[in-house]
């Protein structure tokens, strides 16, 4: 990665943050999206920059506000002159039990779940294929297997594992699109997962234990570096729980 020039949405903080210090220790230089985590992106952005002067740029963008995504790309070639890879990992996430769906709730978690990302590959398209670059979209394993009371969150990752497979083709041979689908890695904020829920999943894990955002950004780093034969894949780092659901 060393010379490289990643973009990463909602990179910020948690997963998106991991992500960013695995990729910096690569050698990668970074454009780090955030939306309203000023406060932790100029901490990440600090400290990365401590690390290796000017390989760090912070971009304030709404996601859902689709005519502007391109500017994500745009800053970035204009900072760093190249673009080599994208990581959507930006995610809405909460409750919409049936019943109680509103067409509000629809279009904030499809749009950041799944158009965001789309739009953002159209984007940043002629630079990665210039570069002979790669996307890595965060999936979720509740995308194969819905979560109840989630049903507009799980209908939209199923929709970005489609669309990884779809962009797979539709870019190649230039770039690869490939995912990471996490099982229990972190818990959402607010009291969604209980004590209780957490360890019922966990001891359906067969790992018995809950991930770490490395080990996300283990896979992200393998997906956009390594894993030069490999597109239109979506890797599940879940522990195994895929397997005993």
């Amino acid at each position: 990665m060393r010379g490289k020039v990643v973009l990463i949405t909602g990179g910020a903080k948690r997963v998106g943050a991991a992500i960013c210090r695995r990729l910096h220790a690569a050698g990668a230089n970074l454009m780090v999206h955030y939306r309203a985590s000023a406060g932790e992106a100029r901490l990440l952005s600090a400290e990365l920059n401590h690390a290796r002067p000017s390989s760090v740029a912070l971009i304030q963008a709404d996601l859902l506000d689709t005519p502007k995504l391109a500017s994500l790309v745009e800053q970035t070639l204009a900072t760093f002159g190249r673009l080599d890879g994208l990581v959507n990992n930006a995610s809405s996430f909460f409750p919409t039990p049936m019943g109680e769906i509103t067409v509000e709730q629809w279009h904030d978690l499809v749009g950041t779940n799944l158009m965001a990302p789309l739009f953002l590959a159209q984007a940043a398209a002629p630079a990665l294929k210039k570069a002979q670059g790669a996307i890595v979209n965060i999936a979720d394993i509740h995308a194969e297997r819905p979560l109840k009371n989630y049903a507009v969150y799980s209908i939209a990752k199923a929709g970005l594992v489609g669309l990884t497979r779809t962009l797979a083709r539709e870019l190649a041979p230039e770039v690869r699109v490939n995912a990471v689908a996490p099982g229990p890695v972190l818990w959402p904020d607010g009291e969604a997962f209980d004590e209780l829920s957490r360890q019922r999943i966990i001891s359906h894990t067969p790992l018995r234990r809950e991930g770490t955002p490395d080990d996300i950004a283990v896979a992200v780093h393998f997906l956009l570096a390594e894993a030069l034969y490999v597109t239109g894949e979506t890797l599940d780092v879940d522990g195994g729980r895929n397997v005993s659901i």
